[in-house]
């Protein structure tokens, strides 16, 4: 496709276009890429591997989903407002705040769009994902693709799961505890506290917390597996034994695939 033809598409366009080209991956994984040479070591890279290291009860639940690889990502307008660096960027909204159509005021670009336009990904229903992976560090990539990953299992996670969290949040709440995983559940976090909430009450700004927190400790947790990462120290980090009861609940609801460890101890076991 040349470059005046993706021009013309909107992401959603794109999709319905191509839909019918995705290359099968895995009972729950299909993929196409497009503007970009992808190479077998690419595959691996971008596709193989992080799925492979996804626990078998992750892709249990799971419904088909749908990858598109393109260069880079261009909301259309005058972009004001510069996204985020990682995370996901908010659809604005238009007219009398109606938003637009998922994938509809975004276009895929084979150039660098201005920082001030530019998307790094979309995750639109079915879910598909889009991510725009030309001068995307790929360790950046990995985070994303376990973030979607992380928020199509949350909405799945069943009720009894998703008490049993809210429990050990409180429990951190109550004993003071400071800190969280990634910088949504921090700001849900601290929104939190500023409203001094009752943590033991079901509110409604308590769930949304909890929310961000689980897809943020999830989105670690799979990472972990995948990838030797490292968990930034600071005034923000939830503390480390803290953050490992969390993994380690998160291990006994999606154990690792086999070769696969979670924490340093269990590699040499292994």
């Amino acid at each position: 496709m040349s470059k005046l033809d993706l021009a013309r598409l909107t992401v959603a366009e794109f999709i319905e276009r191509f839909r019918p080209d995705l290359a099968p991956l895995s009972n729950n994984f299909a993929y196409y890429f497009a503007g970009i040479p992808l190479s077998e070591e690419d595959v691996k890279d971008y596709l193989e591997e992080p799925i492979a290291a996804l626990p078998p009860e992750v892709l249990r639940r799971l419904p088909k989903i749908d990858v598109f690889l393109v260069p880079f990502l261009e909301r259309n307008g005058n972009g004001s407002a510069k996204a985020p660096a990682a995370k996901p960027v908010k659809e604005k909204r238009h007219g009398a705040g109606v938003p637009p159509a998922p994938g509809s005021n975004e276009h895929i670009s084979l150039d660098r769009p201005p920082e001030a336009r530019m998307v790094v990904h979309l995750s639109l229903p079915g879910p598909t994902f889009v991510f725009g992976v030309k001068d995307l560090d790929l360790a950046d990539y990995h985070y994303r693709f376990y973030q979607q990953i992380a928020k199509v299992l949350e909405e799945k996670t069943p009720d009894e799961q998703r008490l049993e969290y809210q429990g050990m949040l409180r429990e951190e709440m109550n004993a003071g505890v400071h800190g969280e995983v990634d910088e949504d559940s921090w700001h849900h976090k601290q929104a939190l506290r500023r409203r001094g909430t009752n943590f033991r009450r079901d509110s409604k700004g308590f769930r949304e917390y909890a929310h961000h927190s689980f897809i943020d400790t999830l989105t670690l947790y799979l990472h972990g597996i995948c990838c030797d990462i490292d968990v930034d120290t600071g005034p923000r980090q939830l503390p480390s034994r803290h953050l490992r009861k969390r993994l380690l609940w998160m291990e006994a609801l999606f154990p690792a695939p086999e070769g696969y460890a979670v924490f340093p101890e269990e590699i040499s076991k292994s």
